[in-house]
């Protein structure tokens, strides 16, 4: 089979184009040639985090690949089929386990029989969506669409030490059904989480005390709810963590604590974040626009969707995404701005994806 020949310089240039190409070919069983890995960025080529994603796909998928190392900048990959199992995966520093998920929810969602993955590594790391923004926001969003799974922490991991580990229960044989939503509507509540692992829990309480206060200044229509927790981990950090639910859109901004970083800006960068999606006429967050774009192209029928903001990742995932589908995905907005998403799969898509993949869930029905 021909392979899909993909720059890694494209968009964005970095591991969200290696990222998106693992699902998309564990889902239509289409190998790829990426080169170029991470050509824009000072390290360019595979981290150890990245190839923790495409050791984790050939292994839910017998995929051969060739040239997977750290440091490599072309990875060739050819797809089996997609088993679902019991998987366990370690990324071995404190990156990103939700991306790890990521790569692979989908493919094992839409697989015949129940998965269980276990990923060890960070749980809360900088530019990657935190445990608890999947659990709020993402997993909510995809139960949504016809794509339910289970999402459990049984540690925390901070960056730089991690040690954290998440845990997914698939059911499989899910079918992705479209979405419109482009009215954000009246907000409801807000409500939020300050939490800290193996540090005083006066930290947590400052930054809960910080973004209540700026909050009951913004939004004087609304009582927010933020509650402390200390987290069990092996590393130390914190983590403070807003919702804003609407009627029907709904945001999620979390901010990290780091070493030398005030309680008080860990609270201020989560209610700033909130504050711009709010003064915007989005109806979701710009993190999850960018995640809703996959499981969208694989419906059976367009979606609509209004972000707050076009983000280098969404535009990014939208070309490598019509690489592999017959799908039209149109960003009508500017980089940085809000825009509408329309996702428009042809109508041959779903039958042309279970043609090459075939159908098991169908069995029986």
């Amino acid at each position: 089979m021909t392979r899909i020949q993909i720059d890694g310089a494209m968009g964005e240039g970095g591991g969200q184009v290696l990222r998106s190409a693992l699902s998309l070919s564990l889902l239509t069983g289409q190998p790829f040639r990426l080169s170029r890995i991470r050509a824009n960025r000072d390290q360019s080529g595979l981290r150890p985090q990245h190839l923790a994603a495409v050791r984790a796909a050939a292994r839910v998928a017998g995929a051969e690949v060739r040239d997977d190392r750290v440091g490599a900048e072309q990875i060739d990959f050819v797809p089996g089929p997609v088993r679902s199992g019991d998987y366990f995966f370690d990324i071995g520093t404190a990156w990103a386990t939700s991306l790890v998920l990521q790569t692979l929810l989908l493919p094992l969602a839409l697989a015949p029989g129940t998965s269980s993955v276990t990923i060890r590594g960070g749980t809360h790391v900088p530019w990657s969506p935190c445990f608890h923004y999947l659990d709020w926001q993402w997993r909510p969003f995809l139960a949504r669409i016809g794509v339910p799974f289970d999402l459990t922490m049984t540690m925390a991991g901070f960056y730089p030490q991690g040690g954290g580990e998440l845990q997914a229960q698939i059911p499989g044989c899910s079918r992705p059904m479209p979405m419109r939503l482009i009215e954000r509507g009246p907000l409801r509540a807000v409500r939020g989480l300050s939490a800290v692992a193996n540090l005083p829990r006066e930290i947590a309480e400052r930054q809960r005390r910080q973004a209540l206060g700026r909050l009951r200044n913004l939004l004087p229509e609304v009582e927010p709810r933020v509650v402390g927790e200390e987290l069990p981990a092996a590393s130390r950090g914190t983590v403070l963590l807003l919702l804003a639910d609407c009627a029907p859109g709904r945001a999620c901004c979390f901010a990290l604590g780091a070493r030398g970083k005030r309680a008080e800006r860990v609270a201020d960068e989560a209610v700033d974040a909130l504050a711009a999606f709010l003064l915007s006429d989005g109806a979701v967050d710009p993190w999850l626009a960018d995640q809703l774009l996959l499981p969208l192209a694989l419906a059976n029928g367009p979606s609509k969707l209004r972000t707050s903001e076009v983000t280098p990742h969404l535009l990014t995932n939208a070309e490598v995404i019509q690489l592999f589908l017959p799908v039209e995905i149109r960003v009508v907005g500017s980089q940085g701005g809000p825009a509408t998403v329309r996702v428009q799969p042809e109508p041959a898509g779903r039958s042309d994806l279970t043609r090459r993949t075939g159908d098991p869930c169908s069995a029986g029905t």
